[in-house]
């Protein structure tokens, strides 16, 4: 298969005009005037690679914490449509014993894909927060930071988990942190830390942070906080919601700025509430309702989001930041943090061919996943 004519975004992220062939689910050649059997003309279109999310809940009725397959899969089928070829189902903040059922789910989908989007790997968003932040997380199922109850988790679901969340100040003698980032990334997430706690967590094994700006201590001109920690240290990446309603479009403009290219990660965070209408949902146990695309909890609190990757690279284009940092934080750099550079995240020879056609007005045209053309 040759995708022809359009301008893509190249394995350094220079937007060129070349065309590419496709074979056996890899990209086997990127040049000018390719030419072969099942020929696809995308002219006037933009190819980038498939989106991933690393941290997403649910969408369309579906959760990570229905535990079953069948919403994974509900997820995945979804996903694909909105372009995004490979995401991180994420746990919220409920029993370990949940967790461990849900855990044994994502490994089946791992191993077992369902059609659509690829499952890589489980995003632990709690249980070891604040409960002073825990937001729209369940302050009920809060735990003490448990490097061996981790461990245990860990090595019981095949070693899937590519992110765990903590908070610092809750992590004694930074033992769950040093111990934990031997296996997976490990994000300040949900926490009353200060810039030096953040700073402190940051020597101990911590190079993520989750959704920046929310649940967390913000940038003051006397007191830095976790964000000021982070815009301060620069072997630290920071997921970012850009649904316009979490952050506003300035502080994201200053944000993807301060940050650069290579550390900021576009998530979606979204619920079981994302791609439906208006109206009462639920998140983690808790109620919540959603009116004009925003959800919250009964006091106000909001819970998570109803965006997706696609409608945040719309928004941060018309905001202003710049669209090579806006497609790498789409593609290659979430992909960086959970260790998968190798497979996805950019248009590569050899590479899956995991992509998106969009036309000028980053509407999608079509998707590729394993050079297979999604039909949904």
């Amino acid at each position: 298969m040759i995708l022809k004519n359009a301008e893509i975004f190249d394995e350094n992220f220079d937007l060129v005009k070349a065309d590419v062939a496709v074979g056996n689910g890899k990209i086997e050649r990127v040049g000018q005037n390719l030419e072969g059997a099942d020929m696809h003309d995308f002219s006037g279109c933009v190819i980038t690679p498939g989106f991933v999310d690393i941290h997403i809940h649910g969408c369309v009725g579906a959760d990570t914490c229905d535990g079953t397959r069948e919403a994974v899969s509900k997820m995945a089928g979804h996903l694909i449509t909105e372009g995004v070829t490979s995401f991180c189902p994420t746990t919220m903040t409920v029993p370990i014993g949940k967790i461990k059922k849900v855990l044994s789910v994502i490994k089946d989908c791992m191993e077992n894909p369902p059609e659509g989007a690829a499952v890589c790997g489980a995003n632990m968003e709690g249980p070891y927060i604040s409960a002073q932040r825990c937001g729209a997380q369940k302050a009920d199922n809060i735990r003490k930071p448990d490097w061996h109850e981790f461990k245990n988790l860990y090595e019981g679901c095949g070693g899937i988990i590519k992110l765990v969340d903590i908070a610092p100040e809750c992590d004694e003698n930074h033992e769950f942190s040093e111990h934990a980032s031997r296996f997976c990334k490990v994000s300040i997430a949900h926490t009353m830390a200060d810039y030096g706690q953040a700073v402190e967590a940051f020597r101990h094994g911590v190079t993520h942070v989750t959704h920046l700006f929310n649940a967390m201590s913000g940038l003051q001109h006397r007191s830095p906080g976790v964000v000021g920690a982070v815009f301060d240290d620069s072997s630290v990446s920071a997921e970012v919601i850009c649904d316009g309603f979490h952050i506003n479009p300035a502080v994201l403009r200053i944000a993807f700025h301060q940050l650069g290219e290579d550390r900021t990660v576009i998530i979606s965070d979204s619920m079981r509430a994302a791609g439906m209408p208006d109206g009462e949902s639920e998140l983690g146990g808790q109620k919540v309702f959603v009116k004009n695309s925003q959800a919250r909890l009964a006091d106000g609190t909001i819970a998570g989001s109803t965006t997706n990757i696609h409608q945040e690279i719309k928004n941060l284009i018309s905001y202003g930041v710049p669209l090579r940092q806006v497609i790498k934080s789409a593609t290659i750099n979430p992909a960086r943090e959970i260790g998968e550079t190798n497979r996805i995240g950019s248009i590569k020879v050899g590479k899956q061919a995991d992509l998106v056609v969009m036309d000028k007005e980053w509407n999608i045209v079509s998707v590729f996943k394993n050079g297979k053309l999604n039909k949904n």
